[in-house]
């Protein structure tokens, strides 16, 4: 193991572990007040809610793919998976070790990702071939990723045939019933069949036949099928670390009204892997590193713990996007569809807004 030290720690070293919507951001936020260090398994940061549009689109993923040090400066990154945590030091699977005044844990899902972001636009090159090929399309689950990936395909390719298949009663089920009917019919007005409250099973056209069965006794023919299930969380390496007993049942970490892991004075949590009672999504994730990193500033220049920022919940707020120009967009007192909540997130996905907020050009594709 390699210990490295900051050359300038002065109680001011923080490592995020996690680059992923709240980690690059806290990093951001944190880079010219401490000695940072960004750990991430992979060397860039994406808009993940432009992923789907990239599939059908391979060069929307120049904007949306960012490598780590466009937006960083002055902080280091380190391109390897977190292993350990001890009460002074974070462990990475290549053997370094990092010592830290403050933690921030922002691992949000665990999910296989190529390690550069040419191999990660490559990914969405074939993704798009594969597409292109093919006739019929299956989608597996119908969470917002394959809602979203379906409209895509759906607008983009409108001579294919699309299939959802869901074990749930609907879809969308993170949003209330009005969303996802208004989802359904959407997806009725453009040929997409959905099946509702079955499985598939994928090994059935392992055989090369491209006909897969469902637990219902369907058979659905596809010439390719794309997996749109929900992803873990990533912190089952947690259960090995300081950290074990600060996570709740479902393997999030406790945290307090300042996004501090219950019982820890300098350690935070943000994004996904926390207990929060919210609906995960992407701006609240912000929203998390804004809170953590006035925090973490307050308490490195000393100052009083009584004036730390609190994070309270707000109202839930959710919109899919239906291809490029729809949407179904769920507020606290009503729920629309069509092309004017289209209008607030299809046409770009906050890709120019997500990429501003990193001080980076909304509208320059990466080299």
């Amino acid at each position: 193991m390699e210990k490295t030290e900051s050359v300038s720690g002065n109680g001011r070293r923080v490592v995020v572990i996690g680059g992923g919507i709240a980690g690059s951001l806290a990093s951001k936020f944190l880079q010219f007040d401490s000695d940072l260090t960004l750990i991430d398994p992979k060397e860039y940061f994406e808009i993940i809610w432009a992923s789907l549009r990239s599939m059908v689109e391979p060069s929307f993923a120049e904007r949306s793919v960012i490598n780590h040090k466009k937006y960083l400066q002055n902080g280091r990154v380190v391109t390897s998976p977190a292993v350990n945590i001890t009460d002074t030091d974070v462990l990475t699977a290549d053997g370094l070790v990092f010592g830290y005044d403050y933690l921030v844990i922002a691992t949000g899902h665990n999910d296989v990702l190529p390690k550069t972001r040419q191999e990660k636009l490559s990914q969405y090159q074939t993704e798009h071939e594969k597409i292109k090929s093919s006739e019929s399309i299956l989608i597996v689950g119908g969470g917002p990723s394959g809602v979203e990936l379906a409209a895509e395909i759906a607008v983009d390719f409108p001579e294919k045939k699309v299939t959802i298949v869901h074990n749930g009663p609907r879809l969308l089920e993170f949003v209330g019933q009005k969303a996802a009917d208004k989802a359904l019919d959407w997806m009725k007005s453009k040929r997409v069949e959905v099946i509702l409250n079955q499985r598939v099973d994928l090994s059935s056209a392992s055989d090369g036949s491209k006909t897969y069965r469902t637990s219902g006794g369907e058979t659905i023919h596809a010439d390719c099928h794309f997996l749109c299930t929900g992803k873990p969380l990533s912190s089952e390496w947690l259960k090995g670390t300081v950290l074990k007993d600060n996570l709740d049942g479902k393997g999030r970490l406790m945290v307090d009204e300042y996004l501090r892991v219950k019982g820890r004075k300098n350690v935070f949590a943000i994004g996904d892997i926390t207990d929060v009672p919210e609906m995960k999504q992407g701006y609240i994730a912000e929203k998390h590193a804004s809170v953590a990193t006035k925090n973490i500033k307050l308490l490195m220049s000393g100052g009083n713990e009584k004036k730390m920022s609190t994070y309270k919940p707000g109202p839930d707020i959710a919109i899919i996007s239906l291809g490029r120009k729809d949407s179904v967009a769920q507020f606290p007192f009503m729920t629309v569809s069509g092309c004017i909540p289209g209008l607030i997130k299809s046409k770009d996905l906050f890709v120019g807004k997500t990429r501003k907020a990193r001080g980076l050009d909304p509208n320059l594709v990466e080299p």
